[in-house]
């Protein structure tokens, strides 16, 4: 029978396979034989996870089961896309189960169930030509984006420029998308669009927002980024993707070295632009948001653009600015 376990009933299984327990999901599935819990996943938000099977039911039908009850309880929270991850030699079990694959890298392989992707990309139509992109967080957008944004605008046809959608940032992700776009307003062939789930989110590279360098973040960072190349950059006609260099962030560095090691391999060059200097230092969202936090307006005002100065100066920004300066504040 299928019931929900407890979490301890739940670690017990997964450990006892060789898994790793990961705390802190939304929902949980499991079934039961003769009273043991023989089968179990997690759904948190909308990634499912932790899927374990007692040898003797895997290869009957108790996964697609277990699967059904932890889609519909997706989409009961409202998620019509899930994702999961698995290992390559295993995808194809979850393809019977109509999950598609969205990239796969090493030992491991990003599948998703829904309208995905695909509705994803007739949201956004793409432009013809020698096109080059931009994923960045803009938390908020700073005059270091503005001169990456301007620079890259000069080399291409268009320029994609992706604002991480995932909302996991003290500035929300609606305050940063409007920032980048009024900042770019003046680009004529610049595109802002949001990335949804398929740049640096917390489906394709959770340890971002963690700030890891684990071996499994470097995995993720492969993972999100071939996802980039194979999915992302084929539809966009994306020939380049540019960013800045990184002299105080070490995850995002390694995302950087990341990014030249992979993408060239699938015909996506990278640029790395040397980051853009105020008062003799790096400008970086962190110098800006330290600046926010103790209302040094005048020091704002050399660090972002006069859209992004006329954000922080308004109502909508001041509770931003009061959980900057609390102990848990968002990076």
């Amino acid at each position: 029978m299928f019931d929900q376990p407890t979490e301890r009933e739940a670690q017990e299984l997964i450990e006892s396979l060789g898994l790793r327990f990961e705390p802190g999901v939304d929902d949980w599935a499991g079934f039961y034989d003769n009273g043991r819990l023989a089968a179990c996943g997690a759904r948190k938000g909308y990634v499912l996870k932790m899927l374990a099977i007692a040898p003797e039911f895997q290869g009957t039908d108790t996964l697609g089961a277990l699967v059904t009850r932890l889609i519909l309880s997706g989409l009961a929270a409202g998620h019509e896309t899930l994702f999961l991850f698995t290992r390559p030699q295993t995808a194809s079990t979850f393809e019977a189960l109509n999950f598609r694959i969205l990239a796969t890298h090493g030992t491991a392989a990003l599948l998703e169930h829904g309208p995905g992707f695909e509705a994803y990309l007739a949201a956004h139509p793409a432009a013809p030509g020698r096109n080059g992109a931009i994923v960045l967080n803009g938390n908020p957008f700073t005059l270091g984006h503005l001169h990456l944004a301007e620079h890259a605008a000069r080399q291409v046809d268009r320029l994609y420029l992706f604002v991480v959608s995932e909302d996991c940032s003290v500035f929300p992700f609606a305050a940063r998308l409007a920032m980048a776009r009024a900042a770019t307003a003046h680009l004529p062939n610049v595109t802002v669009l949001e990335t949804s789930r398929y740049a640096v989110s917390a489906g394709t590279f959770p340890a971002y927002f963690l700030k890891r360098r684990d071996e499994a973040a470097l995995a993720q960072m492969r993972l999100d980024l071939d996802l980039f190349a194979g999915r992302i950059a084929p539809a966009f006609s994306i020939l380049r993707r540019f960013a800045g260099d990184e002299p105080l962030c070490p995850a995002t560095r390694a995302y950087n070295e990341a990014m030249a090691e992979v993408l060239p391999g699938d015909g996506v060059a990278v640029s790395i632009l040397p980051r853009f200097e105020a008062g003799g230092a790096p400008v970086s969202a962190t110098r800006v948001r330290e600046a926010f936090a103790a209302g040094d307006f005048q020091r704002l005002a050399a660090l972002v653009p006069p859209s992004t100065l006329q954000f922080l100066r308004s109502d909508e920004a001041r509770p931003i600015a009061g959980r900057l300066r609390s102990p848990l504040k968002g990076a």
